[in-house]
């Protein structure tokens, strides 16, 4: 079995992809940097899970909200159009379930800036749902998952302060991952790959977070909630322990 990580990113100059073979132990790292979408399309197919951080749609009711806006019509509004209106229109189901799950809101796709990398990830779902022969189911049922790498670490217990932006604690967090993670080989080249980038870091996270939810370790779409996940996107997160990944 294989799965892959995609950290996705506004250009392909950031964006990261890793595959992580489990058919055997030790679980081998393929990790690049300035991946295209042509190149992760054509990895969809050969994978069980492909882990995509970045948000797989917009919120429903930004999406009617700009559309009725668009088309001149009167917008929906609460009658003080405060905070919890705003939070409304700003944020999707999954990222709602993600707070409760977690404690922490995720980047809105909907006013933030994450809105150019998910724009550059409604492009690359076609794509792969053109390499797949069939549309990417967003609810996370088909071969494509939308995954959540600084989330996925703090639901296994590891710290994440900083380590997007500092070398020195990536290196010690990838340290922390692989004393957990004993099955997981990285050479010398992946890790001092994975130190000095962030974005290769995320991916390779990503391609575990996507073996989680091909065990059926990550927290369900909620029934009520599986059409609009369909249109807005899930973010799988992990309830069970890294530890429970091991081939």
């Amino acid at each position: 079995m294989l799965t892959a990580g995609v950290d996705l990113a506004a250009e392909t100059k950031g964006t990261a992809l890793a595959v992580l073979d489990w058919s055997a132990v030790p679980v081998t790292v393929d990790v690049g940097l300035g991946v295209t979408d042509t190149e992760i399309a054509a990895v969809a197919p050969t994978v069980g899970k492909l882990g995509i951080d970045c948000a797989f749609g917009w919120p429903d009711d930004f999406v009617s909200f700009v559309t009725r806006h668009s088309s001149c019509q009167r917008v929906e509004a609460s009658g003080d159009q405060g905070l919890a209106w705003r939070r409304r229109l700003s944020y999707r189901a999954t990222d709602r379930a993600t707070r409760e799950i977690t404690g922490r809101w995720p980047l809105s796709v909907a006013t933030d800036r994450l809105g150019l990398t998910a724009m550059h990830c409604a492009v690359l779902l076609d794509e792969i749902g053109d390499a797949l022969g069939a549309p990417v189911d967003r609810s996370g049922g088909g071969t494509a998952v939308e995954v959540y790498p600084s989330a996925t670490l703090r639901g296994w217990g590891f710290g994440t302060r900083g380590y997007k932006n500092d070398a020195g604690i990536r290196a010690a967090l990838l340290e922390s991952l692989q004393d957990r993670a004993p099955w997981l080989r990285l050479t010398s080249a992946d890790r001092a790959l994975l130190v000095s980038s962030d974005d290769t870091f995320d991916a390779v996270i990503a391609a575990l977070a996507a073996r989680a939810h091909a065990l059926g370790l990550t927290h369900p779409v909620p029934a009520g909630f599986r059409e609009q996940a369909r249109r807005e996107g899930w973010i799988a997160l992990p309830m069970a322990p890294l530890e429970d990944l091991a081939p």
